[in-house]
């Protein structure tokens, strides 16, 4: 078989993560529609992540988030997306490019997306934004020394337990 010098995996890979950067764009300008809500692993070793210590030390490898009901200041540029979330009733902003997410999964539809955390389209051609952001360290922030307890909104329907929470999506994956 002819070596692959278009490399198609990294284009398709690519156009797979502008559609979770329309959709989380789509969410910060209206809100979460209906039932959608997305589960979001990343590597936060990867470069361009940003996280408190605290959140580094408990995940050193790969982190999954909820983007539900309790989450704030949704921001999504080109390349990453910012977002607000609590753990343990300690809130917490994370900044996670697109080339550092594994999964996305949205359970309300069954709608799942898995990446192989690496280079990215534009890091192949040697574009020098993205060569200058792969040769960064991941920047980890100090957890805040005296949290303000957050008060959840009120809602309609009964709220779980507190704060958000990490899920592995193997418990969403089909059993063979």
């Amino acid at each position: 078989m002819a070596e692959d010098l278009i490399r198609y995996d990294i284009l398709a890979q690519d156009a797979l993560r502008g559609v979770i950067r329309k959709v989380l764009a789509e969410v910060a300008r209206t809100g979460l529609p209906g039932d959608h809500h997305f589960y979001i692993t990343f590597d936060t070793r990867a470069p361009g992540v940003r996280l408190s210590t605290r959140l580094a030390a408990q995940h050193p490898q790969d982190m999954t988030i909820v983007l539900q009901h309790q989450f704030w200041d949704l921001a999504v540029t080109e390349h990453a997306f910012e977002v607000g979330l609590s753990f343990h009733g300690v809130p917490e902003r994370l900044l996670i490019p697109f080339t550092a997410i594994k999964a996305f999964l949205d359970p309300s539809v069954e709608f799942g997306l898995q990446f192989e955390v690496g280079k990215s389209e534009a890091e192949e051609e040697g574009d020098g934004l993205m060569q200058d952001e792969a040769e960064t360290e991941p920047v980890l922030l100090d957890a805040p020394r005296e949290p303000e307890p957050v008060e959840p909104a009120p809602r309609a329907e009964p709220a779980a337990a507190g704060s958000a929470e990490v899920v592995r999506l193997d418990a969403f994956r089909k059993k063979n």
